[in-house]
């Protein structure tokens, strides 16, 4: 069976959905990265903050594409997803926009703040036990029995063309910004979980910049991505693991692959220490307290095992800022 595969027109339409709900979120420079990778003065390093959105990350961009898109088909009856926080709070942000009700499966494990923004926005939740899915299923089991039980419309979190293009509206703010100041790009980086984020963005990347270098970066136990490049086909990690928890999907999404497969030619994989330290040099430079999946793209720039070559900026995406305090501090607690 063919699937429909997201463009860039269909982030082009996206972006007015977008924008009748949320404003663009920060592109901000980085000077201090800018001195620290001892880039010359002609060169620049742009951080895409997403902890700047109503759910502290970019994931409601996906949801309310996806939601504006399904409302026919979605009628009176409620919507179903799992997720390990961080959709959870963007669709049930888009539920209460659309006034539709919203049902999340989330891992008992997940950050406080994560459950708790969820519920502010109206969603209910359902948990389960992360460290036995791998051998239970229990995450698709309890999605799937609600969609068919009650009758709820699913969304997925990564593997749709309207989340992939609601997402890329994020990439398109990173374009339109700065060629309006006559800016170029050398390198993207940007994480890969599922690669809803990824490639939307990509799709906006290589349309505006498409001399640029997209790269994607992944925990070292959940390198399915970089596994999938490197065979040419799709890779299964049947249990990821990392502190990066919004980057343990088992794999990139049907429709996300062939995006990535075009336009993503690298991806590098970053131990979670690095990640750490990239946590503590955000909050202690920039003052940002950065979860571990959004703070992974920094620690790929800071380990210095990407060659940054050519003569045009450095973009990184900052894709999310929950987590729970204790854990954030457990984790800048490093030499």
């Amino acid at each position: 069976m063919s699937i429909r595969i997201a463009t860039i027109n269909d982030v082009r339409e996206a972006e007015d959905v977008i924008r009748n709900h949320v404003s663009p979120v920060p592109l901000i420079r980085s000077y201090a990265l800018e001195k620290k990778l001892g880039l010359p003065s002609s060169r620049r390093v742009w951080l895409k903050d997403y902890g700047w959105t109503p759910v502290g990350s970019f994931k409601l961009l996906g949801a309310l594409n996806w939601m504006s898109n399904n409302l026919e088909r979605i009628g009176q009856r409620s919507v179903v997803a799992h997720s390990s926080g961080n959709f959870a709070s963007g669709i049930s942000f888009a539920g209460m926009r659309f006034e539709k009700r919203v049902v999340v499966i989330m891992p008992d494990s997940a950050a406080r703040v994560k459950f708790d923004l969820t519920r502010s926005f109206g969603a209910e939740i359902r948990t389960y036990d992360i460290s036995q899915d791998h051998l239970t299923g229990e995450r698709d089991r309890l999605t799937r029995e609600i969609a068919e039980e009650e009758g709820a419309i699913q969304a997925s979190p990564y593997d749709d063309p309207y989340v992939i293009a609601g997402n890329g509206v994020g990439g398109l703010e990173i374009v339109n910004e700065l060629r309006a100041v006559g800016r170029d790009v050398s390198q993207f980086f940007c994480q890969v979980s599922g690669g809803g984020l990824m490639a939307g963005h990509a799709l906006a990347i290589a349309d505006g910049f498409p001399q640029a270098k997209i790269i994607g970066v992944e925990p070292e136990g959940a390198d399915d991505f970089c596994q999938s490049l490197k065979a040419g086909h799709r890779i299964r990690v049947e249990r990821p693991t990392s502190i990066c928890d919004g980057l343990l999907s088992y794999d990139v999404g049907e429709h996300n692959w062939p995006i990535l497969q075009q336009h993503v030619p690298q991806a590098v994989s970053i131990p979670d220490a690095a990640t750490q330290q990239a946590m503590k040099w955000l909050y202690k430079v920039h003052g940002l307290r950065t979860e571990p999946s959004g703070a992974i793209t920094t620690a790929a720039l800071l380990s210095g095992n990407v060659r940054l070559d050519g003569e045009g900026d450095i973009v990184i995406v900052l894709s999310g800022r929950n987590l729970d305090e204790e854990s954030f501090q457990e984790w800048i607690t490093i030499s």
